[in-house]
Parts: structure tokens; sequence; C-alpha cells
């Protein structure tokens, strides 16, 4: 037999001296565990408990099993909410099917389980977002599905919204890029898939009376077309609203969960321009490295977030002004010299201690977004500025002052 583990492989120690020379079914090992209510499988699946964990072995081809592997690596690698993969067993006697082997994801629910127990009003419609963000995510990702359903699927509650992970990639491809084609022919499928399988909910009756499976499943096609949308439409406006409108297509995207890779302005025949952004996946904590590399600010994560989209959006102006294409680490060195500083020198040493520089800036920049909504077009950052200072920064309770060093040490 042949054992490939990914590092750590630590916790696969544990692990070696199952019967793996046996077929998977017939175990009966005292470690073997049941989870209730998990979805259905075209394959054996059993659930191991070792070392505080449980792990899911799967019983599949060899190529198969491979694939899956590679293929779970790197949806992890690019920050899409997937299961861990821990290892794949090959080479087992008497031709057995390889073993691919899984952490099972603390804390998750099956579909039938959320269902047959729902907590909190509105299941079906936060089960169908999570599920829609993740079929957009792996698309956007270059990945094709091929059998997108609720039992390949775990759901996970996060302050009471659902997030889906990927479970199965059995029938996953991996492309630089998918066609129109190769989405569509992949959200019919899930759509196809998500209609059985509510239906068969409905013929066990743990499906609420009110919900059609098939309106149900013809909604997730519904919500995956508005959610695609806005993340790759173009979208054309005049030279006047291009900053109020770039900030407030990234805001809503960034609401959505998804960050902006890129800004491009192009003329339009209108007069006009057509802002088109390129929309990815995000690597989980990468914002605050990225912005401290890019301007020497080490901020908290939520704040660089904000600081890069502002900065996109700052790139896209320069470009559009310019004419020529401004690498990000230029546009960075120039928005904090022309944008960020300026604004921070404007806020006066009595109020300085009120909110950290960034927190400051973040809410001038919402601030901004508020006024340039009522007013119907872009106010400006130093306007914004402006007012936030005269009429809101003062305004900040006292609790949150932070005392001076002086203060905290009165013998120096």
């Amino acid at each position: 037999m042949h054992f490939v583990f990914s590092p750590p492989a630590e916790a696969a120690a544990g692990l070696l001296d199952l019967p793996w020379r046996q077929p998977l079914e017939q175990w009966t090992d005292d470690r073997l565990t049941e989870i209730p209510q998990r979805g259905l499988s075209r394959h054996v699946v059993r659930f191991v408990s070792e070392g505080g964990e449980v792990f899911a072995l799967k019983e599949i081809s060899e190529r198969l099993a491979r694939k899956e592997y590679a293929l779970l690596r790197r949806l992890k690698d690019i920050g899409i909410p997937s299961v861990d993969v821990l290892g794949v067993v090959v080479d087992r006697p008497d031709d057995l099917d390889a073993i691919l082997v899984t952490r099972f994801l603390e804390y998750s629910s099956s579909f039938r389980a959320l269902f047959s127990s729902p907590r909190g009003a509105n299941m079906s419609d936060r089960l169908m977002d999570a599920q829609v963000e993740l079929l957009a995510r792996l698309h956007l990702a270059g990945f094709w599905w091929g059998d997108c359903s609720l039992s390949n699927t775990l759901f996970r509650f996060d302050a009471g919204a659902l997030t889906a992970y990927f479970v199965d990639a059995e029938t996953a491809e991996l492309h630089e890029r998918l066609s129109d084609g190769q989405r569509a022919y992949d959200l019919e499928l899930a759509r196809e898939r998500v209609a059985g399988e509510l239906m068969d909910l409905a013929g066990g009756e743990l499906l609420p009376p009110e919900l059609d499976p098939i309106e149900v499943a013809d909604e997730l096609v519904d919500r995956y077309d508005h959610l695609w949308h806005e993340l790759t439409d173009e979208e054309v406006m005049t030279r006047e609203e291009q900053r109020f409108r770039i900030a407030e297509r990234i805001r809503r995207l960034q609401e959505l969960g998804f960050d902006v890779d890129e800004v491009e302005l192009i003329d339009d025949p209108s007069g006009g321009s057509r802002l088109k952004l390129t929309t990815r996946v995000a690597e989980p904590g990468r914002h605050r490295r990225e912005l401290l590399a890019l301007t020497g600010l080490d901020v908290w994560e939520n704040q660089a977030r904000r600081l890069l989209a502002d900065i996109a959006s700052f790139r896209g102006w320069m470009e559009q002004v310019q004419g020529k294409r401004v690498p990000m680490h230029a546009a960075a060195t120039r928005w904090l010299r022309d944008v960020y500083q300026p604004v921070m020198v404007m806020v006066p040493p009595e109020l300085r201690t009120r909110l950290d520089e960034a927190e400051i800036f973040h809410e001038i920049l919402e601030h901004r977004w508020f006024l340039s909504e009522a007013a119907g077009r872009d106010v400006g950052t130093t306007a914004a500025a402006e007012d936030y200072i005269t009429n809101v920064l003062p305004n900040v309770p006292d609790d949150l002052l932070t005392p001076p060093a002086a203060a905290l040490n009165p013998e120096t």
C-alpha cells in the first residue's frame, strides 16, 4: 500500500493502523463513528474518530481519489470554503479501490439536518444563498463542479448566516476560465439536482409544506444570475460620477463577500466611461499583509480591505486621466501621498486620539459615501473629511479616548 498525506502529517499518524487491507464497508474498528443525517453518497463513506478529530474516508477509484486530492488542496490554497483533505491511500491489495481521507468539518450540518431541525426563519433562503455564493466562487476561480448538489455540500452557521463548504470534487474540473456555456451547464445540473433532493425531502415530510421544490430550484438559478451579474457586469458612467460610482460598486461587492482585484475604465462612445471590475476570490487574512507591503501602513484586516478598495478606485481614476496602465505599487504610493496623508494632516491634534488613523480614514470614506449618495454626485474626499472632522469626530464618546503617554506613566 501507498499512503500520501499532505503536511502537516501528524494528524495521519493515528490512522496508519486502521484495517486498510480490508474493504471499507467491512471495517469493524472501534474508532468508527456515525454522523447523523449526513448527505447521500454514491460510494462507501465511513467516519473515524482519532485524536480528538473526526475523519471522513471515501472508497473510490485511484484516478478519482488522486484527482480529488489535488483539487481539494487547490481550493484551500485559493481560499474557497471546502473540506480539508488529509491524504489518499492507494495500491491496496486485492485490487481494492483507493481511499480518500478528509477532515470532517466541525459544527457543520447537511441540508437534511438543517431542514429537520431548522434554526431560525427563512432556512431555505439562507441555504440557497450559501449554495449560490459557493458556486459563484468556484466559477470565478475556473472550477466547473459537474455535480453541484446539496448532498455534496456542508453548511456551517456563522452569526446566523450559513456558509457552504465544497465537499465532493469527483466530477470537478479546473480551467483557466469558464465559458458562459460551461457555467450555464453547471447551473442547470445544480437546478436539477437541488429540485430532486428537495422532492426527496418533501416525500419524507421534512420540507415545509409551503415550499415547492421546483420553485426553490428555479429561485437558485435566479439568485445565481443576480450575483454573477453583480460580480461581472460592466456599467457606463459619466466622468463626474466615476469616483462615487466605483466606490459604490466596490462597496456592494465587499458586502457580498468578494474582493476587487482590478478596476478598469474604458472610454465609451457616449462620452462617459465603462467600468470593468475584475472580481476574485479572496485569500483569507491577506489584506493586512498586502497593504503593509504597498504603503507601510499596519492596520487591522477589515480596515486594510477598505483602504485597498480605495486604492483600487484611485488607480482606476489615474489610468483614466493618464490614458495608460498604472502599476499597483505606483498608485498606492501616489494615494498615500496625495490622499491618505493630507487627510490625516487635516485632523486636529486634540482629535487624533479619538480613533486610530486607519479607522478615522475608513469613517471618512463611509461619510463620503453617504454625502455623495445624498448629493447624487461624488463630493470628494477633502470635502467629506472637512465635514466629518467638524461634525462627526468631535462627538466620538469620551470613553474611546486614548490617554497620552504621560498620563499612563506620571513619573516620565
